[in-house]
């Protein structure tokens, strides 16, 4: 590494303990490395998100881009934060997840229709609005783009499952997706 690069993963690795994931990638541009680094540091740790739907955010955006290394880092501290697991699992399976909370199946709805549909609905946005106003929901767009920009970073460079991590997903194995036979199966 040059003497940038070495400043910059020097830098990430204080904030977050090592450098991984996309940001061994990243490095090898190091100013895209530092806008992405300090824009995840603000949808991870600082945007006014309580903590659990910026946990819900990673995992949505994740499992919409298949990023296997990303679920795998932060499914239990989604669960940690207040995630029920059965939402979790919903999402992992693309099936509805439902939340005991308005706010948060607000939130989801929100979320969901932003990574499937590319639109809300006039429903949605002021549900969710009513709940988290303007600055909640710029935020979500910031988290939702920054983590969507992690999935493709991830699967794009092929950047390894964790050590000992199961694949999360029923229909993606390694880097491509499970193609079912004629009857249903996987192959």
């Amino acid at each position: 590494m040059d003497p940038r690069q070495q400043e910059l993963a020097a830098r990430i690795a204080g904030r977050r303990g090592a450098v991984r994931g996309p940001f061994r990638v990243w490095l090898h541009s190091p100013e895209m490395c530092e806008r992405a680094e300090s824009l995840g540091a603000f949808a991870r740790f600082d945007c006014s998100l309580p903590k659990h739907l910026r946990e819900l955010t990673l995992l949505m955006a994740a499992r919409n881009w298949d990023a296997q290394y990303s679920w795998n880092a932060h499914v239990h501290q989604a669960i940690e934060a207040g995630i029920p697991e059965a939402a979790v699992k919903a999402i992992a399976e693309k099936r509805e997840a439902v939340f005991g909370n308005e706010a948060d199946q607000a939130f989801y709805q929100f979320c969901r229709e932003v990574l499937e549909e590319h639109f809300v609905t006039d429903e949605t946005f002021a549900r969710a609005h009513e709940h988290f106003g303007s600055r909640g929901l710029v935020d979500t767009i910031g988290a939702l783009g920054n983590f969507t920009m992690l999935g493709m970073c991830l699967n794009t460079f092929q950047v390894d499952l964790q050590a000992g991590k199961e694949p999360p997903f029923p229909d993606v194995s390694g880097y491509g997706r499970v193609v079912a036979d004629g009857d249903g199966q996987r192959p």
